[in-house]
């Protein structure tokens, strides 16, 4: 960390050299801080900074103005090098009312700034926060860099000869507190004002107020003299190539638009709305051009059916759902499986049970996805780890699902779908064909057979219509070979079996679990979905104190690699971090009899680096296995 210094039209201001900073944007839900943390985010992505997002949502779609309940949170990190998680302690905290503040504070590393609306903590506002006095004049924010910032009265000001009403000068606050920010941390307001003109190009007189917004906010910084610092941040050495940031919804789209073309196949996306999903559905709705399909059912039982028939009829079939969609889902899901076509089922976790918490993060349905269903119903179960792997892991999904004719459900949740990161967007050229193999002729001397099984022990995928292939499917058991409906023992039983090992042997095609780290050792951190980001960054920081601990980051959890029980075998302790009570930690204590060491979290927040870190520290000093 370096200083140098900056000339403002009134004084010489020192500029700090950082490596990292960690920003978080509260209000309330009405406030726009999703808006601007995201303009922030794009703005330092295109200075060329890593970043990683997490938008913190109110579970309450109207909870009370100013309340706890309502504050809306972005939070954000961006860096001089390559990052994995959103951050841990908060360098700079925006609140622009008493109920944000509340919420945030605590967060907020000692010695970090805290710049506040100053013109929102009247009496009202801070009983709605629930203060009896204002913390802005006690000893509530001692230990921190207060900047009270007029917010309120600066944009009324910038605005006053526009002709807006109030409400809508206030509702330019954002942009206000962003100005300021932008300045405060030298990113460029460029591509903002190109978003801003670009977004309101119908409504010319809101696009005037926030560009004038925006650049008050900038110069209110460069001219006020409050600040005593400003910080930078260099750009971070990424691999060459063309980047845009993704959320894990959008990539997961875009790699099913992708598989689709892999494939030479139409996509079918049929899908009820539930948060924290429903961004795949709108987004898979815009590319019509793509040869996409889109269909909001009813309900999710319908949109489960309705991919069930678009399999059958031969187009690439995907729905996407959260946790209580999926347990709608299953009995169709089950009815996929039995009759052995490809569909994907994207699974956006969130936190349960029954509605629970729509809009915070969890890793609760890692159960249900494996046996959520009736009878012995096998399916492979995969889990994205970041907002960009979403789309490597779509299209793994979709090429498993084909090729072994099963349904495969891919887990991701509200921390990896609403978070946003870098993505380099891949070569179409660098991506493998997905094949697909229709037959056009009857398989055997007596007609067709749906299910005579190829070396994948998958049957085939026969059109219908296709001259010769006429052949039956349905959920009642299916006699081997014939397709016809047998309740036969020895049937029954031979087609399970046969089912369960086809799934079985898609371990063949997923290769071998990767570590990063010592390959032997002391401790090893297993970890799968939203929390890898955390586990990586921790095991990286334990191994720069040099600890002996290694990683390792499942992404196929049914079946798991041919090579995770040997990885096991080498290690002291395993440890398992999971925003659940320990669903990973039971399905590996069942497959491989070990007894894992479980750090557990169920706050609807994803892990914090430290919270990990103090965990392997903790675990390596005691030189044993903790319960």
């Amino acid at each position: 960390m370096t200083t140098e210094t900056a000339t403002s039209k009134h004084v010489e201001i020192p500029v700090e050299e950082m490596d990292e900073v960690v920003i978080r944007f509260a209000g309330d839900s009405g406030d726009g801080m999703q808006l601007v943390g995201t303009q922030f985010t794009r703005s330092s992505a295109i200075f060329g900074n890593d970043v990683s997002t997490f938008p913190d949502y109110p579970a309450e779609i109207r909870a009370p103005a100013g309340s706890v309940a309502g504050v809306s949170g972005f939070q954000l990190t961006f860096s001089s090098h390559d990052v994995h998680t959103h951050g841990d302690s908060v360098d700079a905290l925006v609140a622009l009312n008493p109920a944000a503040l509340k919420t945030g504070l605590a967060d907020v590393r000692r010695g970090g700034a805290v710049i506040v609306n100053d013109d929102a903590f009247g009496k009202v506002n801070l009983q709605r926060a629930g203060y009896t006095s204002s913390p802005l004049d006690d000893d509530t924010v001692s230990g921190y860099k207060l900047y009270r910032v007029p917010i309120t009265r600066l944009t009324r000001e910038a605005l006053k000869d526009t002709g807006l009403g109030t409400k809508q000068m206030d509702r330019c606050r954002n942009f206000l507190a962003l100005g300021v920010i932008y300045w405060l941390y030298g990113r460029p307001m460029e591509p903002t004002l190109a978003w801003i003109t670009e977004k309101f190009a119908k409504s010319p007189a809101v696009a005037k107020a926030n560009t004038a917004v925006l650049k008050a906010g900038y110069y209110f910084g460069e001219t006020c003299e409050l600040f005593d610092h400003r910080y930078r941040v260099a750009k971070a050495a990424l691999p060459p190539g063309q980047y845009r940031n993704v959320s894990g919804n959008l990539a997961a789209a875009l790699g099913l638009i992708t598989a689709a073309h892999l494939a030479g196949k139409e996509l079918f996306y049929g899908s009820y709305p539930i948060t924290p999903a429903s961004e795949i559905l709108h987004e898979l709705s815009r590319h019509k051009n793509f040869r996409v399909k889109t269909f909001q059912a009813e309900d999710e039982i319908a949109a489960m059916a309705s991919v069930i028939g678009a399999a059958f009829a031969g187009d690439l079939a995907a729905t996407g759902t959260s946790g209580p969609g999926l347990a709608l889902k299953s009995e169709a899901i089950g009815l996929g499986m039995m009759i052995e076509l490809p569909m994907v089922i994207i699974n956006v976790q969130r936190g349960g049970p029954s509605t629970g918490l729509p809009t915070k993060t969890e890793q609760a349905d890692l159960l249900q996805s494996l046996f959520g269903r009736h009878g012995e119903c096998p399916i492979c179960v995969m889990a994205a780890s970041s907002p960009s792997d979403c789309f490597d892991s779509v299209i793994e999904a979709c090429r498993i699902a084909i090729r072994y004719m099963t349904p495969v459900i891919l887990l991701t949740d509200g921390y990896i779908a609403n978070g946003e990161e870098p993505w380099r967007i891949p070569a179409v050229a660098d991506l493998s064909k997905i094949e697909v193999h229709h037959p056009d002729a009857p398989n055997s001397e007596s007609g067709f057979l749906p299910y005579k099984r190829n070396d994948d022990l998958s049957r085939p995928w026969a059109l219908p219509g296709t001259p010769g292939l006429r052949h039956r499917v349905g959920g009642l058991e299916s006699e081997d070979l014939t397709g016809n409906v047998s309740y036969d023992a020895d049937n029954h039983e031979r087609m399970i079996r046969l089912r369960a090992a086809k799934i079985d042997n898609i371990a063949d095609a997923v290769g071998d679990q990767d570590v990063v780290g010592p390959p032997e050792g002391d401790l090893l951190v297993v970890g799968w979905g939203g929390t890898s980001g955390a586990i990586t960054s921790a095991t990286e920081r334990a191994r720069s104190r040099g600890l002996p601990v290694a990683d390792a980051i499942i992404r196929h959890i049914h079946p798991f690699p041919k090579n995770l029980g040997a990885i096991f075998d080498r290690y002291r302790t395993i440890l398992v971090p999971e925003l659940n009570m320990g669903q990973l930690r039971y399905v590996l204590r069942a497959e491989y009899g070990i007894e894992a060491v479980g750090l557990n979290k169920i706050s609807g927040k994803p892990f914090m680096i430290s919270e990990i870190e103090s965990k392997i520290d903790e675990i390596l000093e005691s030189g044993g296995v903790q319960s």
